[in-house]
This record gives C-alpha cells, sequence and structure tokens, in this order.
C-alpha cells in the first residue's frame, strides 16, 4: 500500500470488504477513534479491531453471531489464564503469593462489531475510552454481548511477542492460517 498515491496491491484472494483507513490522531483514545470514524459508517453493522493482535477468528462466523444476539455491541472473549505470579497485599504487607495461578478468566479479544447506536455510548474528547465507561455501560444496559473464541490468539503489542510471532512463521508454526485443504 502506497498511501501517498492512493495505491493497495492485494495479494491472494480477495472478500467482498470495505476497508476506510481514518487518521483520528496521535494521542486520541480508542472510543474517540470510534466516534471520528462515525461519519464513514452509515447506518449498517461494522467491525473495529485495534490491530495489534494476531488470530484465526472467523470473521463471519463472529458477525453471525453478533447479528444473532441483536446487541448494540459484540467484543470477541479470549479464554485466558495468568502468566503471572499473584500476590495478595494488605496494607503493604504479602498475604500470599503464588506463582503463575491457574486463575482463568476472559479477556477482550480486541475484534468487534458494532451497530451504529454505539456512538451514543462514546464522547467527542480524545479523552473517551472505549473499555472504561463505555464498555461498562453497554454491559450495564445489557447490550454487550461476548463471542467467545477458543482457536488461536495472541497479542502482538510488544516486541517479545513480535519475535515470536516471527519465529513461529520461520518455523511454519501458522496456527492463525485457516487450514489447508
Amino acid at each position: 500500500m502506497d498511501s501517498q498515491v492512493g495505491q493497495v496491491q492485494i495479494l491472494g484472494q480477495t472478500e467482498k470488504w470495505k476497508i476506510t483507513f481514518v487518521d483520528t490522531g496521535l494521542d486520541t483514545m480508542t472510543g474517540s477513534r470510534i466516534k471520528r470514524a462515525k461519519k464513514y459508517i452509515g447506518d449498517e453493522s461494522f467491525m473495529v479491531t485495534y490491530g495489534d493482535g494476531l488470530s484465526d477468528i472467523n470473521l463471519q462466523e463472529l458477525l453471525k453471531f453478533h447479528r444473532t444476539k441483536g446487541t448494540i455491541a459484540t467484543v470477541t472473549g479470549i479464554k485466558k489464564k495468568s502468566q503471572f505470579g499473584t500476590l495478595e497485599v494488605n496494607q503493604g504487607m504479602a498475604e500470599s503469593f503464588e506463582e503463575k495461578t491457574k486463575v482463568e478468566g476472559i479477556i477482550n479479544g480486541g475484534f468487534f462489531v458494532f451497530q451504529p447506536e454505539v456512538f451514543n455510548y462514546l464522547t467527542d474528547e480524545t479523552t473517551c475510552i472505549f473499555e472504561e465507561e463505555p464498555m461498562k455501560k453497554l454491559t450495564e444496559n445489557r447490550q454487550l454481548s461476548v463471542f467467545l473464541h477458543e482457536g488461536f490468539w495472541t497479542a502482538i503489542d510488544t516486541y517479545k511477542n513480535v519475535l515470536e510471532i516471527n519465529k513461529m512463521w520461520e518455523q511454519g508454526n501458522r496456527l492463525w492460517l485457516p487450514k489447508q485443504k
């Protein structure tokens, strides 16, 4: 892609997608970034991702799930175990410590489907963080559904993550790609 001349190159099989890149500003938080894309959305469902996750999520199944739930927003949920030791602390003193506990929870996997009504939960300020007040309000209003993904998912937001994914690629261990038939 060469954005200076508006040139895009697509390799491989193409899908019927419409992708719009919007410069929302360097210091704009997640909720504000979504809000600033409003004029490009129209009245259809739309998808959002942070761009720092790698997964084999079936986007068609995610959209289908969203439509069956009839909510304003759907987030992809990922089952994740704690990778760190945990401390219980009381008044500055450790009361217990467990190394790499088996605590498991569902985390925000960073792949979303929204209805245009999501804009009612967002503010115009650059400081609107989607994962705070808007997501809490959607939850309170029972308008946030969770598409549980049990396949491959990883964050790529550190240099260490990039090295790990590059190593997987070089070894042919590309779990995020569809299985070849």
